[in-house]
């Protein structure tokens, strides 16, 4: 396996161009089973998880082509309504299939899917709602067999939000009879960007960003041309490589009105942070301890945590980080120590007391964003870091090592390496 090597205390400084949102493209890719038209997407970034998803809509009889930086998806005949175990063990998004299969085919055969290792993400919610809307769903050898002759529209009330769960019964929605609601909806940027993608595909859904969705079915979609919005996890990732190098690092299609709280953090934590259209500049400065709690969006992303944890590594103080959204996402807890991070876990606090330096060492990631957080902490230690186990972060940054280069990192990437 493949590994990224860091000399630890290079400043970074220059331009930094933030990709396509993985977290966008995967359901909006999956909304393509809906219609049997083509669907020209722009701004798809090249990561293992697009890959993935590729791969399962082309088992299923989709034809893909990509062309500098175009992919165009058809899926004129559904041939096949089973997403196997082999490929959705990887990516827990697999089950974003669900929704559109069961609408646009009245049947779907979809693997109880896998993903990072981070906590339970139970997807019950969305199986109950589809049987609200008149699916009938039974779990046998690790499948998810669901059954409708026609999709009806329906009231839907989650229990929490949910991203996933709100964005497949979205899609599921749009070409059901009637009108469905969905209350304590996910307000995540990424269900926006899918409902502005239906709608341009000629659904009609109203409320997207709100925690009350309202979809009312149409007969069929149409083809369409659309961009995906810019990754706003990447950019929060750049913003903490600027602040915890003390750089100065302008990133482009950083959008500051999708990282209200990560800037409001980073401020606190002394960063200077300039905001323009499509444009985010970052200074850091002295690193200020700041405590930091998880919640669902518009609150402090769960995906930004790992990264957070590593900047406060070096602040100037105590600070906690408390975890509310998965109850596993401390995995990256004994690599940072490993480089002399001072960490003490309670239940789903971490108290974090700043050191003056980390040092770089072998270290082993869990997970996606737990790659980032330690390619974060290498970029400051002292010394070199090996990073492994990097297919985790080839899931989510795309050449983060090139990108991170070209703005005065000594990083790359060794092949073949264990």
């Amino acid at each position: 396996m493949d590994k990224i090597v860091i000399q630890g205390g290079a400043r970074l400084d220059g331009e930094i161009e933030v990709s396509g949102a993985k977290n966008a493209s995967l359901p909006i890719l999956a909304a393509t089973l809906l219609s049997s038209e083509p669907q020209t997407l722009l701004g798809i970034p090249k990561l293992m998880d697009v890959t993935t998803t590729q791969k399962l809509l082309q088992r299923m009889g989709a034809k893909i082509t990509e062309q500098d930086g175009t992919c165009s998806v058809q899926v004129g005949t559904v041939e096949n309504c089973e997403a196997s175990y082999d490929l959705v063990k990887t990516m827990r998004a697999s089950i974003l299939v669900l929704g559109p299969l069961v609408a646009r085919c009245g049947e779907a055969h979809v693997s109880l899917p896998g993903g990072c290792a981070i906590g339970a993400r139970p997807i019950q919610l969305h199986l109950t709602a589809l049987e609200k809307m008149g699916a009938e769903i039974k779990i046998e050898h690790g499948m998810i067999h669901a059954k409708a002759g026609k999709l009806k529209g329906a009231k839907i009330y989650f229990e929490l939000p949910t991203v996933t769960g709100t964005e497949n019964l979205m899609m599921a929605a749009t070409l059901a009879e009637g009108t469905t609601t969905i209350e304590n909806a996910a307000c995540e940027p990424e269900i926006v960007d899918l409902a502005q993608f239906l709608n341009a595909c000629g659904a009609r859904i109203n409320g997207a960003g709100t925690d009350r969705i309202t979809i009312q079915g149409v007969a069929s979609l149409k083809g369409a041309s659309y961009r995906v919005m810019p990754d706003r996890i990447e950019a929060g990732t750049f913003m903490i490589a600027a602040a915890i190098t003390k750089g100065d690092l302008v990133i482009r299609h950083g959008r500051s009105e999708h990282l209200v709280s990560v800037i409001d953090k980073l401020r606190g934590a002394g960063a200077t942070i300039s905001e323009e259209k499509d444009l985010l500049r970052v200074k850091g400065g002295a690193i200020h301890a700041v405590d930091v709690k998880t919640l669902p969006y518009p609150g402090f992303p769960t995906d930004m945590q790992a990264q957070m944890m590593a900047l406060m590594s070096i602040s100037d103080g105590l600070s906690v980080i408390t975890e509310t959204i998965f109850e596993n996402r401390f995995n990256h807890v004994a690599e940072l120590r490993r480089m002399g991070a001072q960490i003490r876990l309670e239940g789903n606090h971490a108290v974090i007391k700043g050191v003056p330096k980390l040092s770089g060492a072998p270290v082993m990631a869990s997970d996606l964003r737990a790659s980032a957080s330690l390619i974060l902490a290498g970029l400051v230690a002292q010394g070199e870091t090996e990073v492994l186990r990097i297919y985790h972060l080839d899931r989510g940054y795309e050449r983060i090592e090139e990108k991170l280069s070209k703005v005065g990192a000594t990083i790359r990437r060794v092949k073949g390496s264990a």
